[in-house]
């Protein structure tokens, strides 16, 4: 005869409540552990130190390989590339299987992670500054998808440190209006999106564009047709934007 579980009345419900309500519960108590956060650093060959940089930030379920390969198509020859990898790794399906993919934020406790990325990409500036690689005066920051509200964030809470910002078909930080750490940002930025995207309605990527340009100065966005990737005319037009970011610095 199977085993059942005999339901409990009110009275012996109200008894047990109390008998679990004994004693002193706490919740959300912390201990601090020490991760190791990957990337990966392309120097070119001819670089004589003092080049200017471009950190690339993948996107969900992405790696740091893609974006290095991404980063170095661009710029390969010109820039020193940090490509940085986030610290949430998970299980993503492909056509052969399953493979890791990496993550920036979840659900809980996000300011968490959003204070580890900006700490991270703080610390590989250091790094590379500190080795002579890079001139601290030129860095670019260029994100797709999840990274890209990431990296609007690092840029409006540390405004002095970037010279570009680059976002592709991903959202923009929905606390702009409240955020107080938030400054002023002023460097170049350049907003991508695709006319056909899967998780970004046209509206909405419309909205973040009016948004984007309403508050900063040295603006420019360009819609393609394109679903949420980074087409080849995207890299096109990125590849442009960073020479010529690299003429003006020559003026």
């Amino acid at each position: 005869m199977p085993f059942a579980m005999p339901c409990l009345s009110s009275p012996h419900l109200f008894e047990f409540t109390l008998l679990m309500d004994e004693g002193k519960l706490q919740t959300d108590l912390e201990l601090t552990a020490e991760i190791k956060l990957y990337y990966d650093v392309f120097v070119p060959e001819n670089s004589t130190g003092q080049a200017p940089l471009l950190i690339a930030v993948h996107g969900y379920g992405a790696h740091k390989r893609y974006m290095m390969r991404e980063a170095r198509a661009l710029a390969g020859g010109r820039f020193v590339i940090a490509a940085v990898q986030g610290p949430h790794h998970h299980y993503r399906p492909t056509n052969d299987g399953y493979r890791v993919g990496f993550g920036w934020l979840s659900d809980h406790k996000p300011e968490e992670y959003v204070a580890l990325h900006h700490s991270f990409l703080l610390r590989v500036i250091d790094k590379l500054d500190g080795d002579g690689l890079i001139d601290r005066s030129k860095i670019f920051l260029y994100g797709f998808s999840q990274a890209c509200a990431l990296n609007f964030r690092f840029a409006f809470t540390h405004p002095k440190v970037l010279a570009g910002v680059i976002g592709v078909c991903g959202g923009i930080p929905g606390d702009l209006d409240t955020n107080e750490k938030y400054k002023p940002f002023d460097a170049q930025t350049f907003y991508l999106y695709g006319n056909d995207d899967e998780f970004y309605t046209q509206e909405k990527f419309a909205e973040f564009d009016e948004k984007l340009r309403s508050i900063l100065p040295n603006y420019a966005s360009k819609q393609f047709v394109a679903k949420h990737e980074i087409s080849n005319e995207m890299r096109e037009e990125i590849r442009t934007f960073l020479i010529e970011q690299g003429e003006r610095d020559k003026r």
